[in-house]
């Protein structure tokens, strides 16, 4: 009896539960009784992990949804999680199609750690820094967490020996630049990597990837916008490798045409939302002159430093210039009290929907500047010094933004032919709503708001039809 109690109880050591709202809970391995083990537990609690805790997952949407208070963090377990799920159902069709691939285990375990480190490299305000300061340095978040991953967390990446599902195969090793591959594809082919770790980067670059499946259904979740209509399992379960890549089911086109509505949904609603959009544009105003007082070198080259640069040290950073007696700290760091008090700068005065068919007939202008000098000179006279914003929500606040992925093809099985072909993912958009462009004009009272909408419908005249939303 007793024997039988030991084998039992030997199923949960070396694994732990973490408690999640979207999967009740992810699994995760620990040492076995305290050996010197490294497993996910050390990935998980490396300073570099623990940082991710305080960079939230939503830039500025959180301060229009109070409850969307969740971190990089979470999100990182999440696609760790989905990872690793999603990996193991592939794993089959995979071997089909490279019969020469690691064990099971050791692929579960290479896509739950890629899962986990994807985000390793963001800071502060996650994409908005990509752009409005890594820019500078040609770097992205992605780029700096491929630093990390082999220069920081390598010696403990390569001692991992198992999933939580088991361990790996004899002679089966992590190599922290397959991680750094999976996150992104090197622009420059300096080595060959096996096939089925190219196949396998689909799953982080593709129209439905590990890391939007988790975000999709906790960003909706925690800011209480409903997606009930998200099959996620459907979409999984019809997913597959053919020799020509991660393929779906043609039975699991209804799934990822709710997926992706439900996607457009949450940038029309969250990401998009005219306060969310409005806090942006003030955020524009100051954040990279704060950010090179903050950090006056490259991240790069200094990632010790980059370590301790996040959205708690920004906070205490910019509060601590309010006791300057003047000059660009003090003055930064009253706009940012403003940001932090909630007091939205900017008010919407105009807004539009601009539809797919007039975006393929051409904009005559294509940038914010454009039009703000267009409706300029549409104002009278007397009111052309005042000041206005165009914000144009097309630049993506999150990695891929769908909007601009209508022209991308998707690999698509008919059972009834038995082949795979490329299909148009415009053709698989044709049932959702075809708006992909929210105008807006934003000013610093609603004084003028009949003029300047009166400039921007002139000025949008050129384009064709749209659809006023303001109200």
């Amino acid at each position: 009896m007793k024997r039988g109690n030991e084998k039992i109880a030997h199923t949960y050591r070396g694994k732990a539960l973490i408690a999640d709202p979207i999967y009740q809970y992810i699994w995760f391995t620990v040492p076995f009784n305290d050996t010197p083990e490294k497993t996910e537990k050390d990935i998980i609690d490396s300073p570099w992990m623990q940082r991710l805790r305080r960079i939230h997952q939503l830039q500025s949407a959180r301060w229009v949804y109070p409850a969307a208070e969740h971190t990089r963090f979470q999100h990182s377990l999440g696609t760790m999680h989905m990872a690793g799920d999603f990996g193991r159902y592939l794993y089959p069709s995979l071997r089909e199609v490279v019969p020469d691939i690691p064990s099971i285990n050791f692929i579960e375990e290479l896509l739950r750690l890629t899962g986990l480190l994807h985000d390793v490299g963001h800071g502060p305000y996650g994409h908005f820094l990509d752009d409005n300061f890594l820019d500078q340095y040609d770097l992205t978040h992605e780029i700096l967490g491929q630093e990390i991953i082999v220069k920081k967390l390598a010696g403990s990446l390569r001692k991992i020996k198992r999933s939580p599902s088991g361990a790996f195969e004899k002679g089966e090793t992590i190599d922290p630049r397959h991680i750094a591959f999976l996150i992104k594809k090197p622009e420059e082919e300096r080595e060959v990597y096996p096939p089925w770790l190219i196949l396998l980067r689909q799953l982080f670059s593709g129209i439905y990837t590990v890391d939007n499946l988790d975000y999709v259904q906790r960003d909706a979740y925690m800011t209480g916008f409903s997606i009930d209509i998200i099959d996620i399992k459907r979409l999984c379960f019809y997913t597959f490798f053919t020799k020509e890549g991660l393929t779906l089911h043609q039975a699991g086109n209804s799934a990822l045409g709710r997926f992706l509505n439900a996607r457009l949904s949450l940038y029309a609603n969250v990401y998009f939302h005219r306060t969310t959009r409005a806090l942006d544009l003030h955020l524009q105003e100051i954040f990279r002159d704060t950010m090179n007082l903050i950090m006056p070198t490259n991240p790069r080259e200094n990632l010790e430093e980059y370590l301790g640069l996040d959205e708690w040290s920004l906070y205490n950073g910019v509060k601590s210039w309010l006791k300057e007696t003047g000059g660009m700290k003090k003055k930064l760091a009253g706009e940012w009290e403003k940001l932090f008090l909630r007091q939205v700068k900017w008010k919407m005065s105009f807004s539009a929907e601009l539809f797919v068919d007039q975006i393929q007939k051409g904009v005559k202008f294509a940038r914010a500047e454009n039009y703000e000098a267009e409706i300029r000179a549409c104002l009278p006279r007397s009111l052309r010094g005042i000041k206005f914003r165009v914000d144009l929500a097309t630049q993506d606040p999150r990695p891929i933004n769908p909007i601009t992925e209508r022209e991308k093809r998707i690999n698509v099985f008919n059972p009834s032919t038995e082949t795979t072909s490329p299909e148009p993912l415009q053709d698989i958009y044709r049932f959702i709503p075809a708006r992909v462009v929210h105008f807006r004009v934003f000013s610093i009272n609603h004084e003028h708001d009949e003029e300047l909408t009166a400039a921007a419908e002139k000025a949008l005249g050129s384009i064709g039809e749209v659809v006023k939303t303001n109200i």
